[in-house]
């Protein structure tokens, strides 16, 4: 994608796309220093919100931590089922880009009238509901997003979720500058076409990987950006029987695969059912892939990046309109208490 050619500068949702690779050079990693000693005078972390602002944010950051030494439970649930949780022994981070989401001002507003502390807030505007009910907010610095779907705001939130967790661990957070530049690469590759047209005649999208938010998100912004019915089976929960309601012709996208049992996904669904595996990865599949730099610790960032500049190519393919779903609202249950 780019905003040189007309097809894509139209669009909100690509301004807010591109804009993103720099609001990750200028990420500033103390922001969420602040944070860091009520939290440790808690037992665990518990990071909610919904949709896009729990996806990827909270899930990447279960996934950092539990590939380093214990440090301490960091969880996440839904803000209504997470009413049902004894949080007492967790700090809690409650995330909302507009600052209006009902499930999480619920839970916010109950954990207050429990006298229970500490509960952040994470939005992208200033003044509102949440902030008002919260102990302490950090207003992300991405700005209002005018497309309905969540780009930019998901980034930001990973990130100062992932400052705070480096930061609680006494971490330096580096290598945003060599970020920007990778998202920017990753942004304007091209797709291969073919890829793109397999994509436009499939009438579901399958994602399978890791549990760490990013074929989640991916598959959400699936529905809203391509208007295209997803699936995200996390692993390789592909292969346990899910190949039985597989079609003919359908495309599974499968984000940095597992080296092991890419023979098994060859076999059973390429070959088994003829379901059109596609890879979006930093190293050499058994499938066509969608090549991406080595991100290293940010990996997970260039393979969402990867992810919405094929959903781009296919919405724009399909002749959507990328900035206005049909149903999908920016506020998904509006919080309209006084």
């Amino acid at each position: 994608m780019n905003l040189i050619e007309e097809k894509y500068s139209k669009y909100e949702l690509v301004r807010e796309m591109l804009e993103t690779a720099e609001i990750a050079g200028k990420f500033d990693p103390d922001v969420s220093a602040r944070f860091v000693d009520p939290i440790k005078s808690k037992k665990g972390l518990f990071i909610t919100g919904e949709g896009s602002s729990r996806l990827f944010p909270a899930k990447r950051s279960i996934y950092s931590s539990l590939k380093k030494d214990f440090m301490m439970p960091v969880l996440t649930e839904g803000c209504t089922q997470a009413m049902e949780y004894n949080l007492n022994d967790f700090a809690v981070f409650a995330a909302s880009n507009s600052g209006r989401t009902k499930e999480v001002i619920r839970l916010v507003d109950s954990l207050k009238k429990k006298n229970h502390k500490p509960v952040f807030a994470l939005t992208a505007n200033k003044d509102t509901k949440l902030e008002e009910f919260a102990d302490d907010t950090h207003v992300l610095s991405c700005g209002t997003e005018k497309a309905v779907a969540a780009t930019k705001s998901v980034i930001e939130q990973g990130l100062f979720y992932d400052s705070l967790m480096r930061n609680l661990r006494g971490e330096k957070m580096e290598g945003l500058d060599k970020l920007e530049r990778q998202m920017k690469e990753v942004l304007a590759t091209p797709v291969d076409p073919e890829i793109t047209e397999l994509f436009k005649n499939s009438g579901i999208i399958y994602f399978a990987g890791r549990d760490n938010g990013v074929a989640a998100e991916i598959a959400l912004k699936t529905n809203e950006i391509t208007r295209k019915r997803s699936a995200f089976y996390e692993g390789t929960f592909a292969l346990h029987g899910i190949e039985e309601i597989m079609n003919k012709g359908e495309v599974l996208i499968w984000i940095d695969p597992f080296d092991v049992d890419q023979d098994k996904f060859q076999e059973y669904i390429v070959e088994g059912v003829g379901v059109h595996v596609i890879a979006i990865s930093s190293h050499k599949t058994l499938f066509p892939t969608i090549t991406i730099p080595d991100g290293g610790d940010f990996a997970e960032y260039l393979q969402i990046t990867a992810g919405w500049n094929l959903l781009v190519e296919a919405g724009i393919a399909l002749g959507i309109d990328l900035d206005h779903p049909k149903r999908a609202r920016k506020v998904g249950n509006e919080y309209a208490g006084q």
